[in-house]
């Protein structure tokens, strides 16, 4: 064997092996999951190359159109054009060839009712690349047209083999494609089902929410439903309460306002020069605050059943209804907008307008509660549930027949407390300042008595005053009394000066003046008898009556020098040896059935006096009985401190006074001013008024009277 015929077979034995090397390669990238631009590059170029070709293209078939998806030296060879009409009828007519691979020489053509051909000077090789279901697309290799016809059929041999593992790769990728869309229909079918499963509102819009989060696969999901002219957010995904008053929220909902009103979607992406002016500020103030990439923003419409018939007749077009909400989507880092998220978003806005649509209208039916117990109680009535919906209608009609026949004892409740009969209160005579105190509290006093002497005196001295207005005018008596004593004793001297020779005129009008003098003076020691008279009494405060000092901390309230005014009270006597009274202060709303009841009894009987039934709050288990005495005409505002840990309000109340049945079975160790709760008989009611009275006079008085 010659060194040349070793050096080809040498060659050879390298063209192989790389054309293997290139034929793994493609294998290896047709297993990848790569997007088609980037397979179709890698594809084409190593085709290319493995063939030694002049140039190559690649070319897709989608919708019955041919596009170029990757070329090599195509636009220099002059194919692309577009007046190249010859090779753009090939290309169609190699797609639909049965063969697997096809070779047409230098300008050669097929003739029809279309010229189609090579329009070049080059070899062209095609190679059509098909799947089970459909033709993906065509191979054209340009070749030069030197090459001997062994070497040709080569070439075709390795396009096809070549074409084969571009079809496992598209085969794969619908695999792919039709993985993902059983995915999405099983999501999109649980989504819908989800959704659609309530007709109450609230959850309507927290499923859409979180729900069409995880279809979407976005960031955050937002529901915004219409008030008025305004948009409020109502639910967002991930969250179970919406603060409304947050920032980001409240600008949220500004955004959705001004999106609705306009009524088109929006997809903001970083740029804001398409939008109208008042989205665009909406858009800009949100996106400032909440740091969003990717905002879209869908109105959500009411769909009716006739929508696509008016589509389809103008005529019968009407004027569509508002947006009732809006559907808000948002990416927090990343503001690309993938077209499968895109088609998303559509998805789950279309099923959000009629889910949310028929939550909406279902929840504005005129009494639904009523039209769902309604509903529901046709289940008590089947023969399963009967005897038991029997069973239960029997209870509830003898229950309406207790309470609306049934006599029952209708007593009106108070509280009171009990004091002594005979007590009073002591009060300041004047104004002035406490000098000194003489008693304390409980301490027993004796009033006013007459003395085996036949004297009158006066009670218990409980209090010493100073009055500095009394000592006042005091001092200034004395004064006017030293006075005239002085003047006086001046005329008398000047009378009897015998140095002195006065005319009968002069005398006559000393013993004038001196007159004068003693009428005044008579006068002042009026006015100082009746000081005298009157100082002890009122600045020594006594016993009206024999007694106990009932006031609480007197000598706490009545320390030395502190100022009293006249008429102020300063404590209060009382004979707790003596009878005790209960004294109720009644709300002026029940005293009607009080009169009522009393109106009754006269009739029948003018003595026959109302019945009381009271406890101490210190022995609730012990009871009481008395008897009305006394009706206040009068109705005053007390305040009512309530039970314990209320809230003290003012009441309108009747003072009635209730004398006590048996006086000796009261505590020993009794106080004034113990509280009670006491209860005034009225007869007998049916029951039901006696449980619902207040709720009946309330309908009467507020419902009843003010409307009808």
């Amino acid at each position: 064997m010659s060194s040349q015929e070793i050096l080809d077979q040498t060659l050879i034995e390298q063209t192989k092996t790389q054309i293997r090397i290139i034929v793994n390669e493609i294998t290896q990238l047709s297993k990848l999951d790569i997007t088609p631009n980037e397979y179709h590059g890698e594809f084409l170029h190593r085709v290319v190359s493995a063939m030694g070709a002049v140039g190559g293209a690649l070319w897709t078939f989608e919708e019955g159109t041919l596009t170029l998806a990757y070329q090599v030296n195509i636009k220099e060879l002059g194919l692309q054009e577009e007046s190249n009409q010859k090779h753009a009828r090939l290309l169609y007519r190699m797609l639909h060839s049965p063969e697997t691979g096809t070779l047409i020489p230098p300008h050669a053509g097929i003739e029809g009712e279309e010229e189609s051909g090579n329009p070049t000077d080059w070899l062209l090789m095609f190679c059509p690349i098909r799947t089970e279901l459909e033709v993906v697309g065509l191979v054209e290799i340009i070749q030069r047209s030197d090459t001997n016809t062994p070497t040709q059929r080569g070439f075709l041999r390795f396009l096809a083999q070549v074409c084969v593992l571009a079809t496992d790769y598209y085969k794969n990728r619908q695999l792919r494609n039709f993985s993902e869309r059983q995915n999405l229909w099983t999501l999109l079918e649980d989504f819908t089902r989800t959704i659609h499963r309530s007709l109450d509102v609230p959850t309507t819009t927290y499923t859409i929410a979180n729900e069409g989060r995880r279809l979407i696969e976005c960031d955050r999901v937002s529901i915004a439903l219409r008030r008025g002219r305004r948009c409020k957010i109502v639910a967002v995904s991930g969250q179970d309460v919406v603060d409304k008053r947050a920032t980001t929220v409240r600008l949220l909902g500004k955004l959705a306002t001004s999106v609705v009103k306009a009524g088109e979607p929006i997809w903001y992406t970083g740029d804001t020069s398409d939008f109208a002016p008042q989205v665009e500020k909406a858009v800009e103030d949100y996106v400032d605050e909440a740091h969003t990439k990717m905002i879209a923003v869908f109105p959500l419409f009411r769909k009716t059943k006739n929508d696509n018939d008016d589509e389809d007749n103008p005529s019968r077009r009407t004027k569509q209804e508002p947006p009732f909400g809006a559907l808000l989507v948002e990416q927090i880092e990343d503001s690309r907008i993938p077209e499968r998220m895109r088609k998303r978003v559509e998805i789950v806005a279309e099923h959000a307008c009629s889910a949310l649509g028929n939550a909406l209208e279902h929840h504005s039916i005129f009494l639904m509660p009523l039209w769902k117990l309604i509903g529901k109680s046709k289940v008590l009535f089947t023969a399963r549930l009967l005897p038991k919906t029997l069973g239960v209608l029997i209870l509830i009609l003898a229950v309406f027949g207790v309470l609306l026949f049934f006599p029952y004892p209708f007593q009106m409740h108070c509280n009171g407390t009990l004091e002594p009969t005979r007590r009073q209160k002591i009060y300041s005579p004047l104004d002035a300042e406490v000098k000194e105190l003489f008693v304390d509290h409980n301490m027993k006093v004796k009033g006013p008595f007459i003395g085996d002497d036949g004297v009158a005196y006066r009670g218990t001295t409980l209090l010493e005053l100073r009055s500095s207005e009394l000592d006042a005018a005091g001092i200034q008596l004395l004064g006017e009394k030293q006075e005239i004593v002085e003047k006086i004793a001046e005329l008398q001297r000047k009378l009897q000066d015998q140095d002195k020779r006065l005319s009968d005129y002069e005398k006559t009008e000393l013993v004038g003046q001196m007159e004068q003098a003693k009428i005044r003076l008579a006068t002042v020691e009026a006015k100082l008898e009746i000081y005298e008279l009157r100082q002890r009494p009122d600045l020594f405060i006594t016993s009206p009556m024999d007694g106990v000092v009932v006031s609480w901390d007197v000598k706490q309230r009545l320390t030395e020098k502190r100022p009293i005014s006249r008429m102020q009270y300063v404590m209060e006597i009382a004979d707790l040896e003596g009878p005790w009274q209960l004294e109720l202060a009644m709300p002026e709303k029940h005293m009607g059935h009080i009169a009522m009841f009393q109106k009754q009894l006269e009739t029948n009987d003018p003595n026959t006096k109302l019945r009381v039934e009271f406890v101490l709050a210190t022995e609730p288990a012990v009871k009481y009985y008395g008897t009305v005495t006394e009706i206040h005409d009068r109705a005053e505002v007390r305040t009512d401190t309530g039970s314990a840990g209320a809230a003290s309000s003012n009441l309108n109340t009747v003072l009635i006074k209730v004398a006590l049945d048996d006086q000796d079975s009261l505590p020993p160790a009794l106080r004034p001013g113990a509280e009670c709760s006491a209860r005034i008989n009225c007869g007998k009611k049916n029951l039901g008024y006696v449980l619902f009275h207040e709720a009946i006079a309330f309908v009467q008085k507020n419902i009843i009277f003010r409307w009808f």
